[in-house]
């Protein structure tokens, strides 16, 4: 498949650049007030952009190697620390943080007596469950686990492990639909015949997945990294590269977000000018502004769909 020359999708109003000169940023996470936290892996830090400033500030440094980051329902910071980049300082565990009192919760750093290879991505329901993604894409001797996984947090604690191989190879970005019935997962596999597709999983009220489909196949280019979905239900999936990193992994994905409905149905993509796109999210008062963190540049997008976040949607039922 060659993606080159796809058509810029429907609803897509204008862009521009909002932060530059950081090394590798990540998870962009933007909370009610309008504040973009996102991470920046390779200085092992959490950086946030408040509403209104033009600069960014340092939140947490370490930040034991943040990865993915995520607002929970009750609007509590949610961390995949991760262990990329620098294997010997990565907490390897997910983190909450109360941002009103600054208390910092370890929800886990350990399966079956055994630390986490490399959490990478987060998804979080109304009910409290939180589903997240472990793979490990860099120094595998550091693994303990002999799987690459996902696992669920239930609520009151316990945790879970939901989906290993073979259903799946190696797990990356994660997002719920707006239903929270359905559950997304990025499975990129940088290995020959790995696979690069985005699946979807039927999620019952008690976190039970089911009914394994493809979305669709970014093979034999660079997959999904994160991904965020609108109200409408749609994945804005953060994908490509701008040169082929090995004969396994081609420059047939440029880099941007790509719009694909639940069906599979690819309605356009949304380029960006960076060697590598990593993930996406919503925020701004109408839930209309996307994020994409790419490479050292994190970018701000209007479209016109809203997005879907768990805290905000929580808060308009309230």
């Amino acid at each position: 498949m060659n993606l080159h020359g796809l058509p810029m999708p429907p609803g897509v109003l204008s862009g521009s650049a909002v932060a530059t000169s950081i090394a590798f940023t990540e998870g962009p996470a933007c909370d009610s007030t309008g504040n973009l936290y996102f991470t920046d892996i390779v200085n092992n830090r959490i950086l946030v952009l408040e509403k209104g400033s033009k600069y960014y500030r340092v939140f947490r440094e370490p930040s034991g190697r943040a990865n993915g980051l995520l607002f929970d329902v009750e609007g509590r910071l949610l961390a995949c620390e991760g262990n990329e980049f620098c294997p010997n300082d990565g907490n390897r565990r997910i983190t909450r943080t109360d941002l009103r009192t600054g208390a910092v919760e370890v929800l886990t750093d350990r399966f079956e007596g055994k630390r986490y290879n490399a959490p990478n991505d987060i998804a979080a329901c109304s009910s409290g469950q939180l589903f997240f993604t472990d793979p490990c894409y860099y120094d595998r001797s550091t693994m303990e686990l002999d799987h690459d996984s996902i696992y669920r947090i239930d609520p009151d604690g316990p945790v879970t492990r939901v989906l290993t191989q073979p259903e799946i190879q190696r797990p990356n970005g994660i997002a719920l639909s707006p239903d929270e019935r359905t559950l997304y997962v990025v499975d990129s596999c940088t290995v020959a015949g790995g696979h690069r597709r985005i699946w979807a999983f039927d999620l019952s009220s008690d976190g039970t997945l089911s009914q394994q489909r493809l979305v669709f196949d970014f093979a034999p280019g660079r997959g999904g990294d994160g991904m965020c979905v609108d109200s409408q239900g749609t994945l804005y999936i953060a994908a490509g590269i701008s040169r082929a990193r090995s004969a396994i992994e081609t420059d047939r994905v440029p880099t941007g977000i790509y719009v694909v409905r639940p069906d599979g149905t690819l309605l356009g993509c949304i380029p960006i000018d960076e060697d590598i796109v990593t993930n996406c999210t919503w925020g701004g008062p109408d839930l209309k502004t996307l994020y994409v963190t790419a490479g050292k540049t994190v970018y701000q997008i209007q479209v016109e769909v809203p997005g879907w976040v768990v805290h905000r949607s929580a808060s308009s039922r309230g």
